[in-house]
């Protein structure tokens, strides 16, 4: 049986949490490749928040937020972490200026 064509598919905004019609979203892919489509799951945001993105490259970032377990931990200790990892990775700051 075929579902009914009236129904509207909704989703999740992953940064607002409200919920909007799927047409009406963008989907998010946390690898950075929303082209290539097997065997993923797309998470979603609400355009607003869509536009409130930086679009720029985010080469290795979605790579240390998993490895520094980001949403798995408290917050406190997530950004210390993080701070450190990015400061042993690529220096601090005032290092570039």
């Amino acid at each position: 049986m075929w579902p009914s064509r009236t129904r509207t598919e909704t989703v999740t905004c992953l940064a607002c949490g409200i919920e909007c019609p799927r047409d009406e979203a963008r989907e998010y892919d946390k690898h950075g490749d929303r082209w290539d489509r097997a065997d993923k799951t797309f998470e979603h945001l609400c355009k607003s928040c869509h536009r409130e993105l930086c679009h720029h490259p985010r080469a290795e970032l979605e790579g240390l937020l998993v490895e520094l377990e980001a949403g798995e931990r408290d917050r406190d200790a997530f950004l210390a972490s993080y701070l450190s990892a990015v400061e042993e990775r690529y220096g601090t700051l005032e290092e570039e200026s």
